[in-house]
């Protein structure tokens, strides 16, 4: 697996936040499950959350995947709570922050 970029917000609990930049052979499903590890201070490996009780990660790596004709699909975001976090995906980063 190619692990992106991630940041991460200090200071206040209420406002931290990470960010994951996705390689672009890296599956959105499992950049999610990273950016959601780091959050939580896990190992992605070894966390017990599992991204497919809250989405179903087949359907989210086939809407950033590109047209079966091989053009790039329009940008675009998905969002979902986890628990008690916001998830947003967008073609090139995930974000994980408190949910509101």
């Amino acid at each position: 697996m190619t692990e992106g970029r991630i940041s991460e917000s200090h200071g206040c609990e209420f406002t931290r936040r990470v960010r994951y930049d996705r390689e672009t052979n890296e599956p959105p499903s499992i950049a999610t499950a990273t950016a959601l590890a780091q959050y939580y201070g896990e190992d992605v490996a070894a966390t017990s959350m599992r991204l497919y009780d809250y989405i179903d990660p087949d359907a989210l790596d086939a809407l950033f995947a590109d047209t079966h004709s091989g053009t790039t699909r329009a940008a675009g975001s998905v969002e979902f709570t986890v628990e008690d976090v916001q998830v947003t995906i967008q073609p090139g980063q995930i974000e994980v922050r408190p949910a509101e």
